[in-house]
């Protein structure tokens, strides 16, 4: 099988552009991130992945002592990383954030909104309104106005790009975290209708919906045998996630391979039934 002269200048282009990036610092070079949430699970390996392709990346925590310990620890993994508190529950946090990205790094590009709460946990009908109120307030309303916050300043680079923390639990509710699941729901549409806005911008808004991945959030299943076997057999991959598996997708969305693409939600479940 040979290559047609358009196809092998095409390939050679592609080559360059590869080559380019990797001596640039990667492929995420020269672009300024926020990622909530970010000092442990989640949230902490999509900044470290971020940092990792060339972004500069500002983390957040609730807890300044959570926030010092992954500065700390990123930074000794020579990433530009800084960070501060935020409780994204809070309009004067959501601000001071954003804004911190750019009094320090001149700018922001990349928000990843990955901050969330889950106060409860068994049958839905037990949920209080102060249980619901606070699902709700933190999954999707601080999701939006975070984001609505951190527009303008994209639109003044030219281009930007928001990424929703959603679930699995968004297309397949848990049964005992009902409220939950239907809050990761509403970010699956929130992605939808904030996109037509944003893209008119340059602005690209997309999802992820992570499966069952080992952290905190799970360990009730993956440190007991029996939800945990109940668990993998509806997953095709036989195994639970990693927060690295989260990771890779996030920077693929931020990045300029995902230029044609927003709106989307990509689930990383290990291959488990996700349909709405």
């Amino acid at each position: 099988m040979s290559f047609s002269k358009s196809r092998f200048l095409a390939v050679g282009q592609q080559c360059v552009k590869m080559a380019s990036r990797a001596a640039s610092g990667g492929k995420l070079a020269g672009k300024v991130a926020v990622v909530t949430a970010s000092t442990d699970g989640i949230g902490l390996a999509i900044a470290r992945r971020l940092g990792q392709d060339g972004a500069k990346v500002v983390i957040s925590s609730r807890k300044e002592k959570n926030v010092q310990r992954a500065l700390q620890e990123l930074q000794g993994e020579n990433l530009e990383v800084t960070g501060m508190v935020c409780h994204v529950g809070k309009a004067e946090d959501r601000k001071n954030l954003i804004q911190h990205a750019v009094d320090k790094y001149g700018g922001l590009d990349i928000l990843v909104s990955n901050a969330a709460a889950n106060p409860a946990f068994g049958p839905m009908l037990d949920t209080t309104e102060a249980a619901w109120d606070k699902i709700f307030d933190t999954n999707v309303k601080a999701a939006f106005f975070l984001a609505k916050d951190a527009v303008p300043h994209m639109e003044k680079r030219g281009a930007g790009s928001v990424v929703f923390v959603s679930s699995i639990g968004g297309y397949v509710p848990f049964e005992l975290l009902g409220p939950y699941s239907v809050s990761k729901t509403a970010l699956l549409g929130l992605v939808k209708a904030m996109a037509p806005q944003c893209g008119r911008l340059n602005i690209r808004v997309n999802g992820i919906a992570p499966g069952i991945i080992k952290t905190r959030f799970s360990e009730a299943i993956w440190k007991n045998e029996g939800p945990l076997k109940e668990q993998l057999s509806q997953i095709p991959l036989s195994r639970l996630g990693e927060p690295e598996d989260c990771a890779g997708p996030v920077s693929f969305l931020c990045s300029d391979d995902a230029a044609y693409i927003t709106g989307e939600t990509i689930i990383m479940s290990g291959g488990m039934i996700s349909r709405l």
